[in-house]
């Protein structure tokens, strides 16, 4: 799939460098193709590596997707350069009034306190509601889509006893949904929260269809509404070391934290990581553009 992005944007060479088909303003200008039009909030502190990880999943259809980075106004970035947002993001005052095929809210390190705590839980509240009106289909990653459980749903997160930290197996629940066509019975797929959306209350919500959970980690991906919201409570967009790089930052901040589960070989973290949950993520992502986004959405928003 050609990706759609400014030219300049620091992922592009390294998405070019991985083989995949990146595609500038200035080159996309020239074809006559009506490009799937892609907004993501990107709500992770090293926002860098989030666009890294999300325009590599999103490459994987031979539709052109062209994507749009969103962030909020009411929090500062600590993480991330002014110049950066400056340059490559916009904010809901300018785009309010746009339509979209598809939006990814991801994750945030915000999952210690409450939602309403939250700096831009107000904001945020605002964008949800917004696509409903003007997004053809929602995805919600991590804290994410305990963010949208509770503001559609007022499902409320509860602490775990230890943060939920590896690769975990996942089962298909639903098959005969397409979102999950082509999954195999058992997958993988790592997971980084100190919270959870309780399986019980996803289960018991009439609205929400639940497509595949797991023993240990919880309901892992479930939709609404015939896929306008898609809820991913965990990170397949991860890359091989995220999860390495997590432990050892808590190592050295002096954090209680645990080897991440099945993930170095023989659990040594001198090891190199395995990288088991590509290919599902992959399948994720293209089964959600083809499926509910560029299946779903008109040719021209009118």
């Amino acid at each position: 799939m050609p990706i759609k992005i400014q030219k300049d944007l620091p992922a592009k060479e390294i998405l070019e460098n991985e083989n995949i088909f990146v595609m500038d303003e200035g080159r996309a200008v020239h074809q006559d193709i009506r490009p799937i039009r892609v907004c993501i909030l990107n709500l992770m502190p090293v926002k860098q590596d989030t666009e890294l990880q999300l325009l590599r999943a999103l490459s994987n259809t031979p539709l052109q997707v062209e994507v749009t980075f969103l962030t909020v106004k009411s929090h500062t970035s600590q993480n991330t350069s002014a110049n950066h947002l400056n340059k490559f993001y916009t904010t809901m005052d300018e785009i309010r009034d746009n339509r979209y095929d598809g939006m990814i809210i991801t994750g945030a390190p915000v999952e210690d306190i409450t939602f309403e705590e939250v700096d831009y839980w107000q904001e945020l509240c605002d964008i949800m509601d917004w696509s409903g009106e003007h997004v053809t289909s929602t995805l919600h990653i991590c804290w994410g889509a305990q963010a949208a459980f509770y503001h559609h749903y007022h499902i409320q997160k509860k602490q775990l006893p230890e943060k939920l930290f590896g690769i975990y197996p996942h089962r298909v629940a639903n098959r005969k949904v397409p979102l999950v066509r082509g999954f195999d019975d058992i997958f993988l797929a790592p997971h980084s929260r100190h919270t959870e959306t309780p399986a019980e209350a996803i289960h018991a919500c009439p609205d929400i269809t639940v497509l595949a959970e797991s023993d240990e980690a919880g309901v892992f991906l479930a939709m609404a509404h015939g896929g306008k919201q898609i809820f991913v409570n965990g990170h397949p967009e991860y890359d091989r070391y995220t999860l390495n790089n997590e432990y050892h930052r808590d190592l050295n901040k002096g954090l209680p934290i645990h080897i991440p589960y099945n993930y170095y070989p023989n659990d040594n973290p001198e090891e190199k990581p395995l990288l088991q949950w590509r290919s599902h993520s992959n399948n994720l992502y293209s089964n959600w553009l083809n499926y509910y986004v560029y299946q779903n959405t008109p040719y021209e928003w009118n």
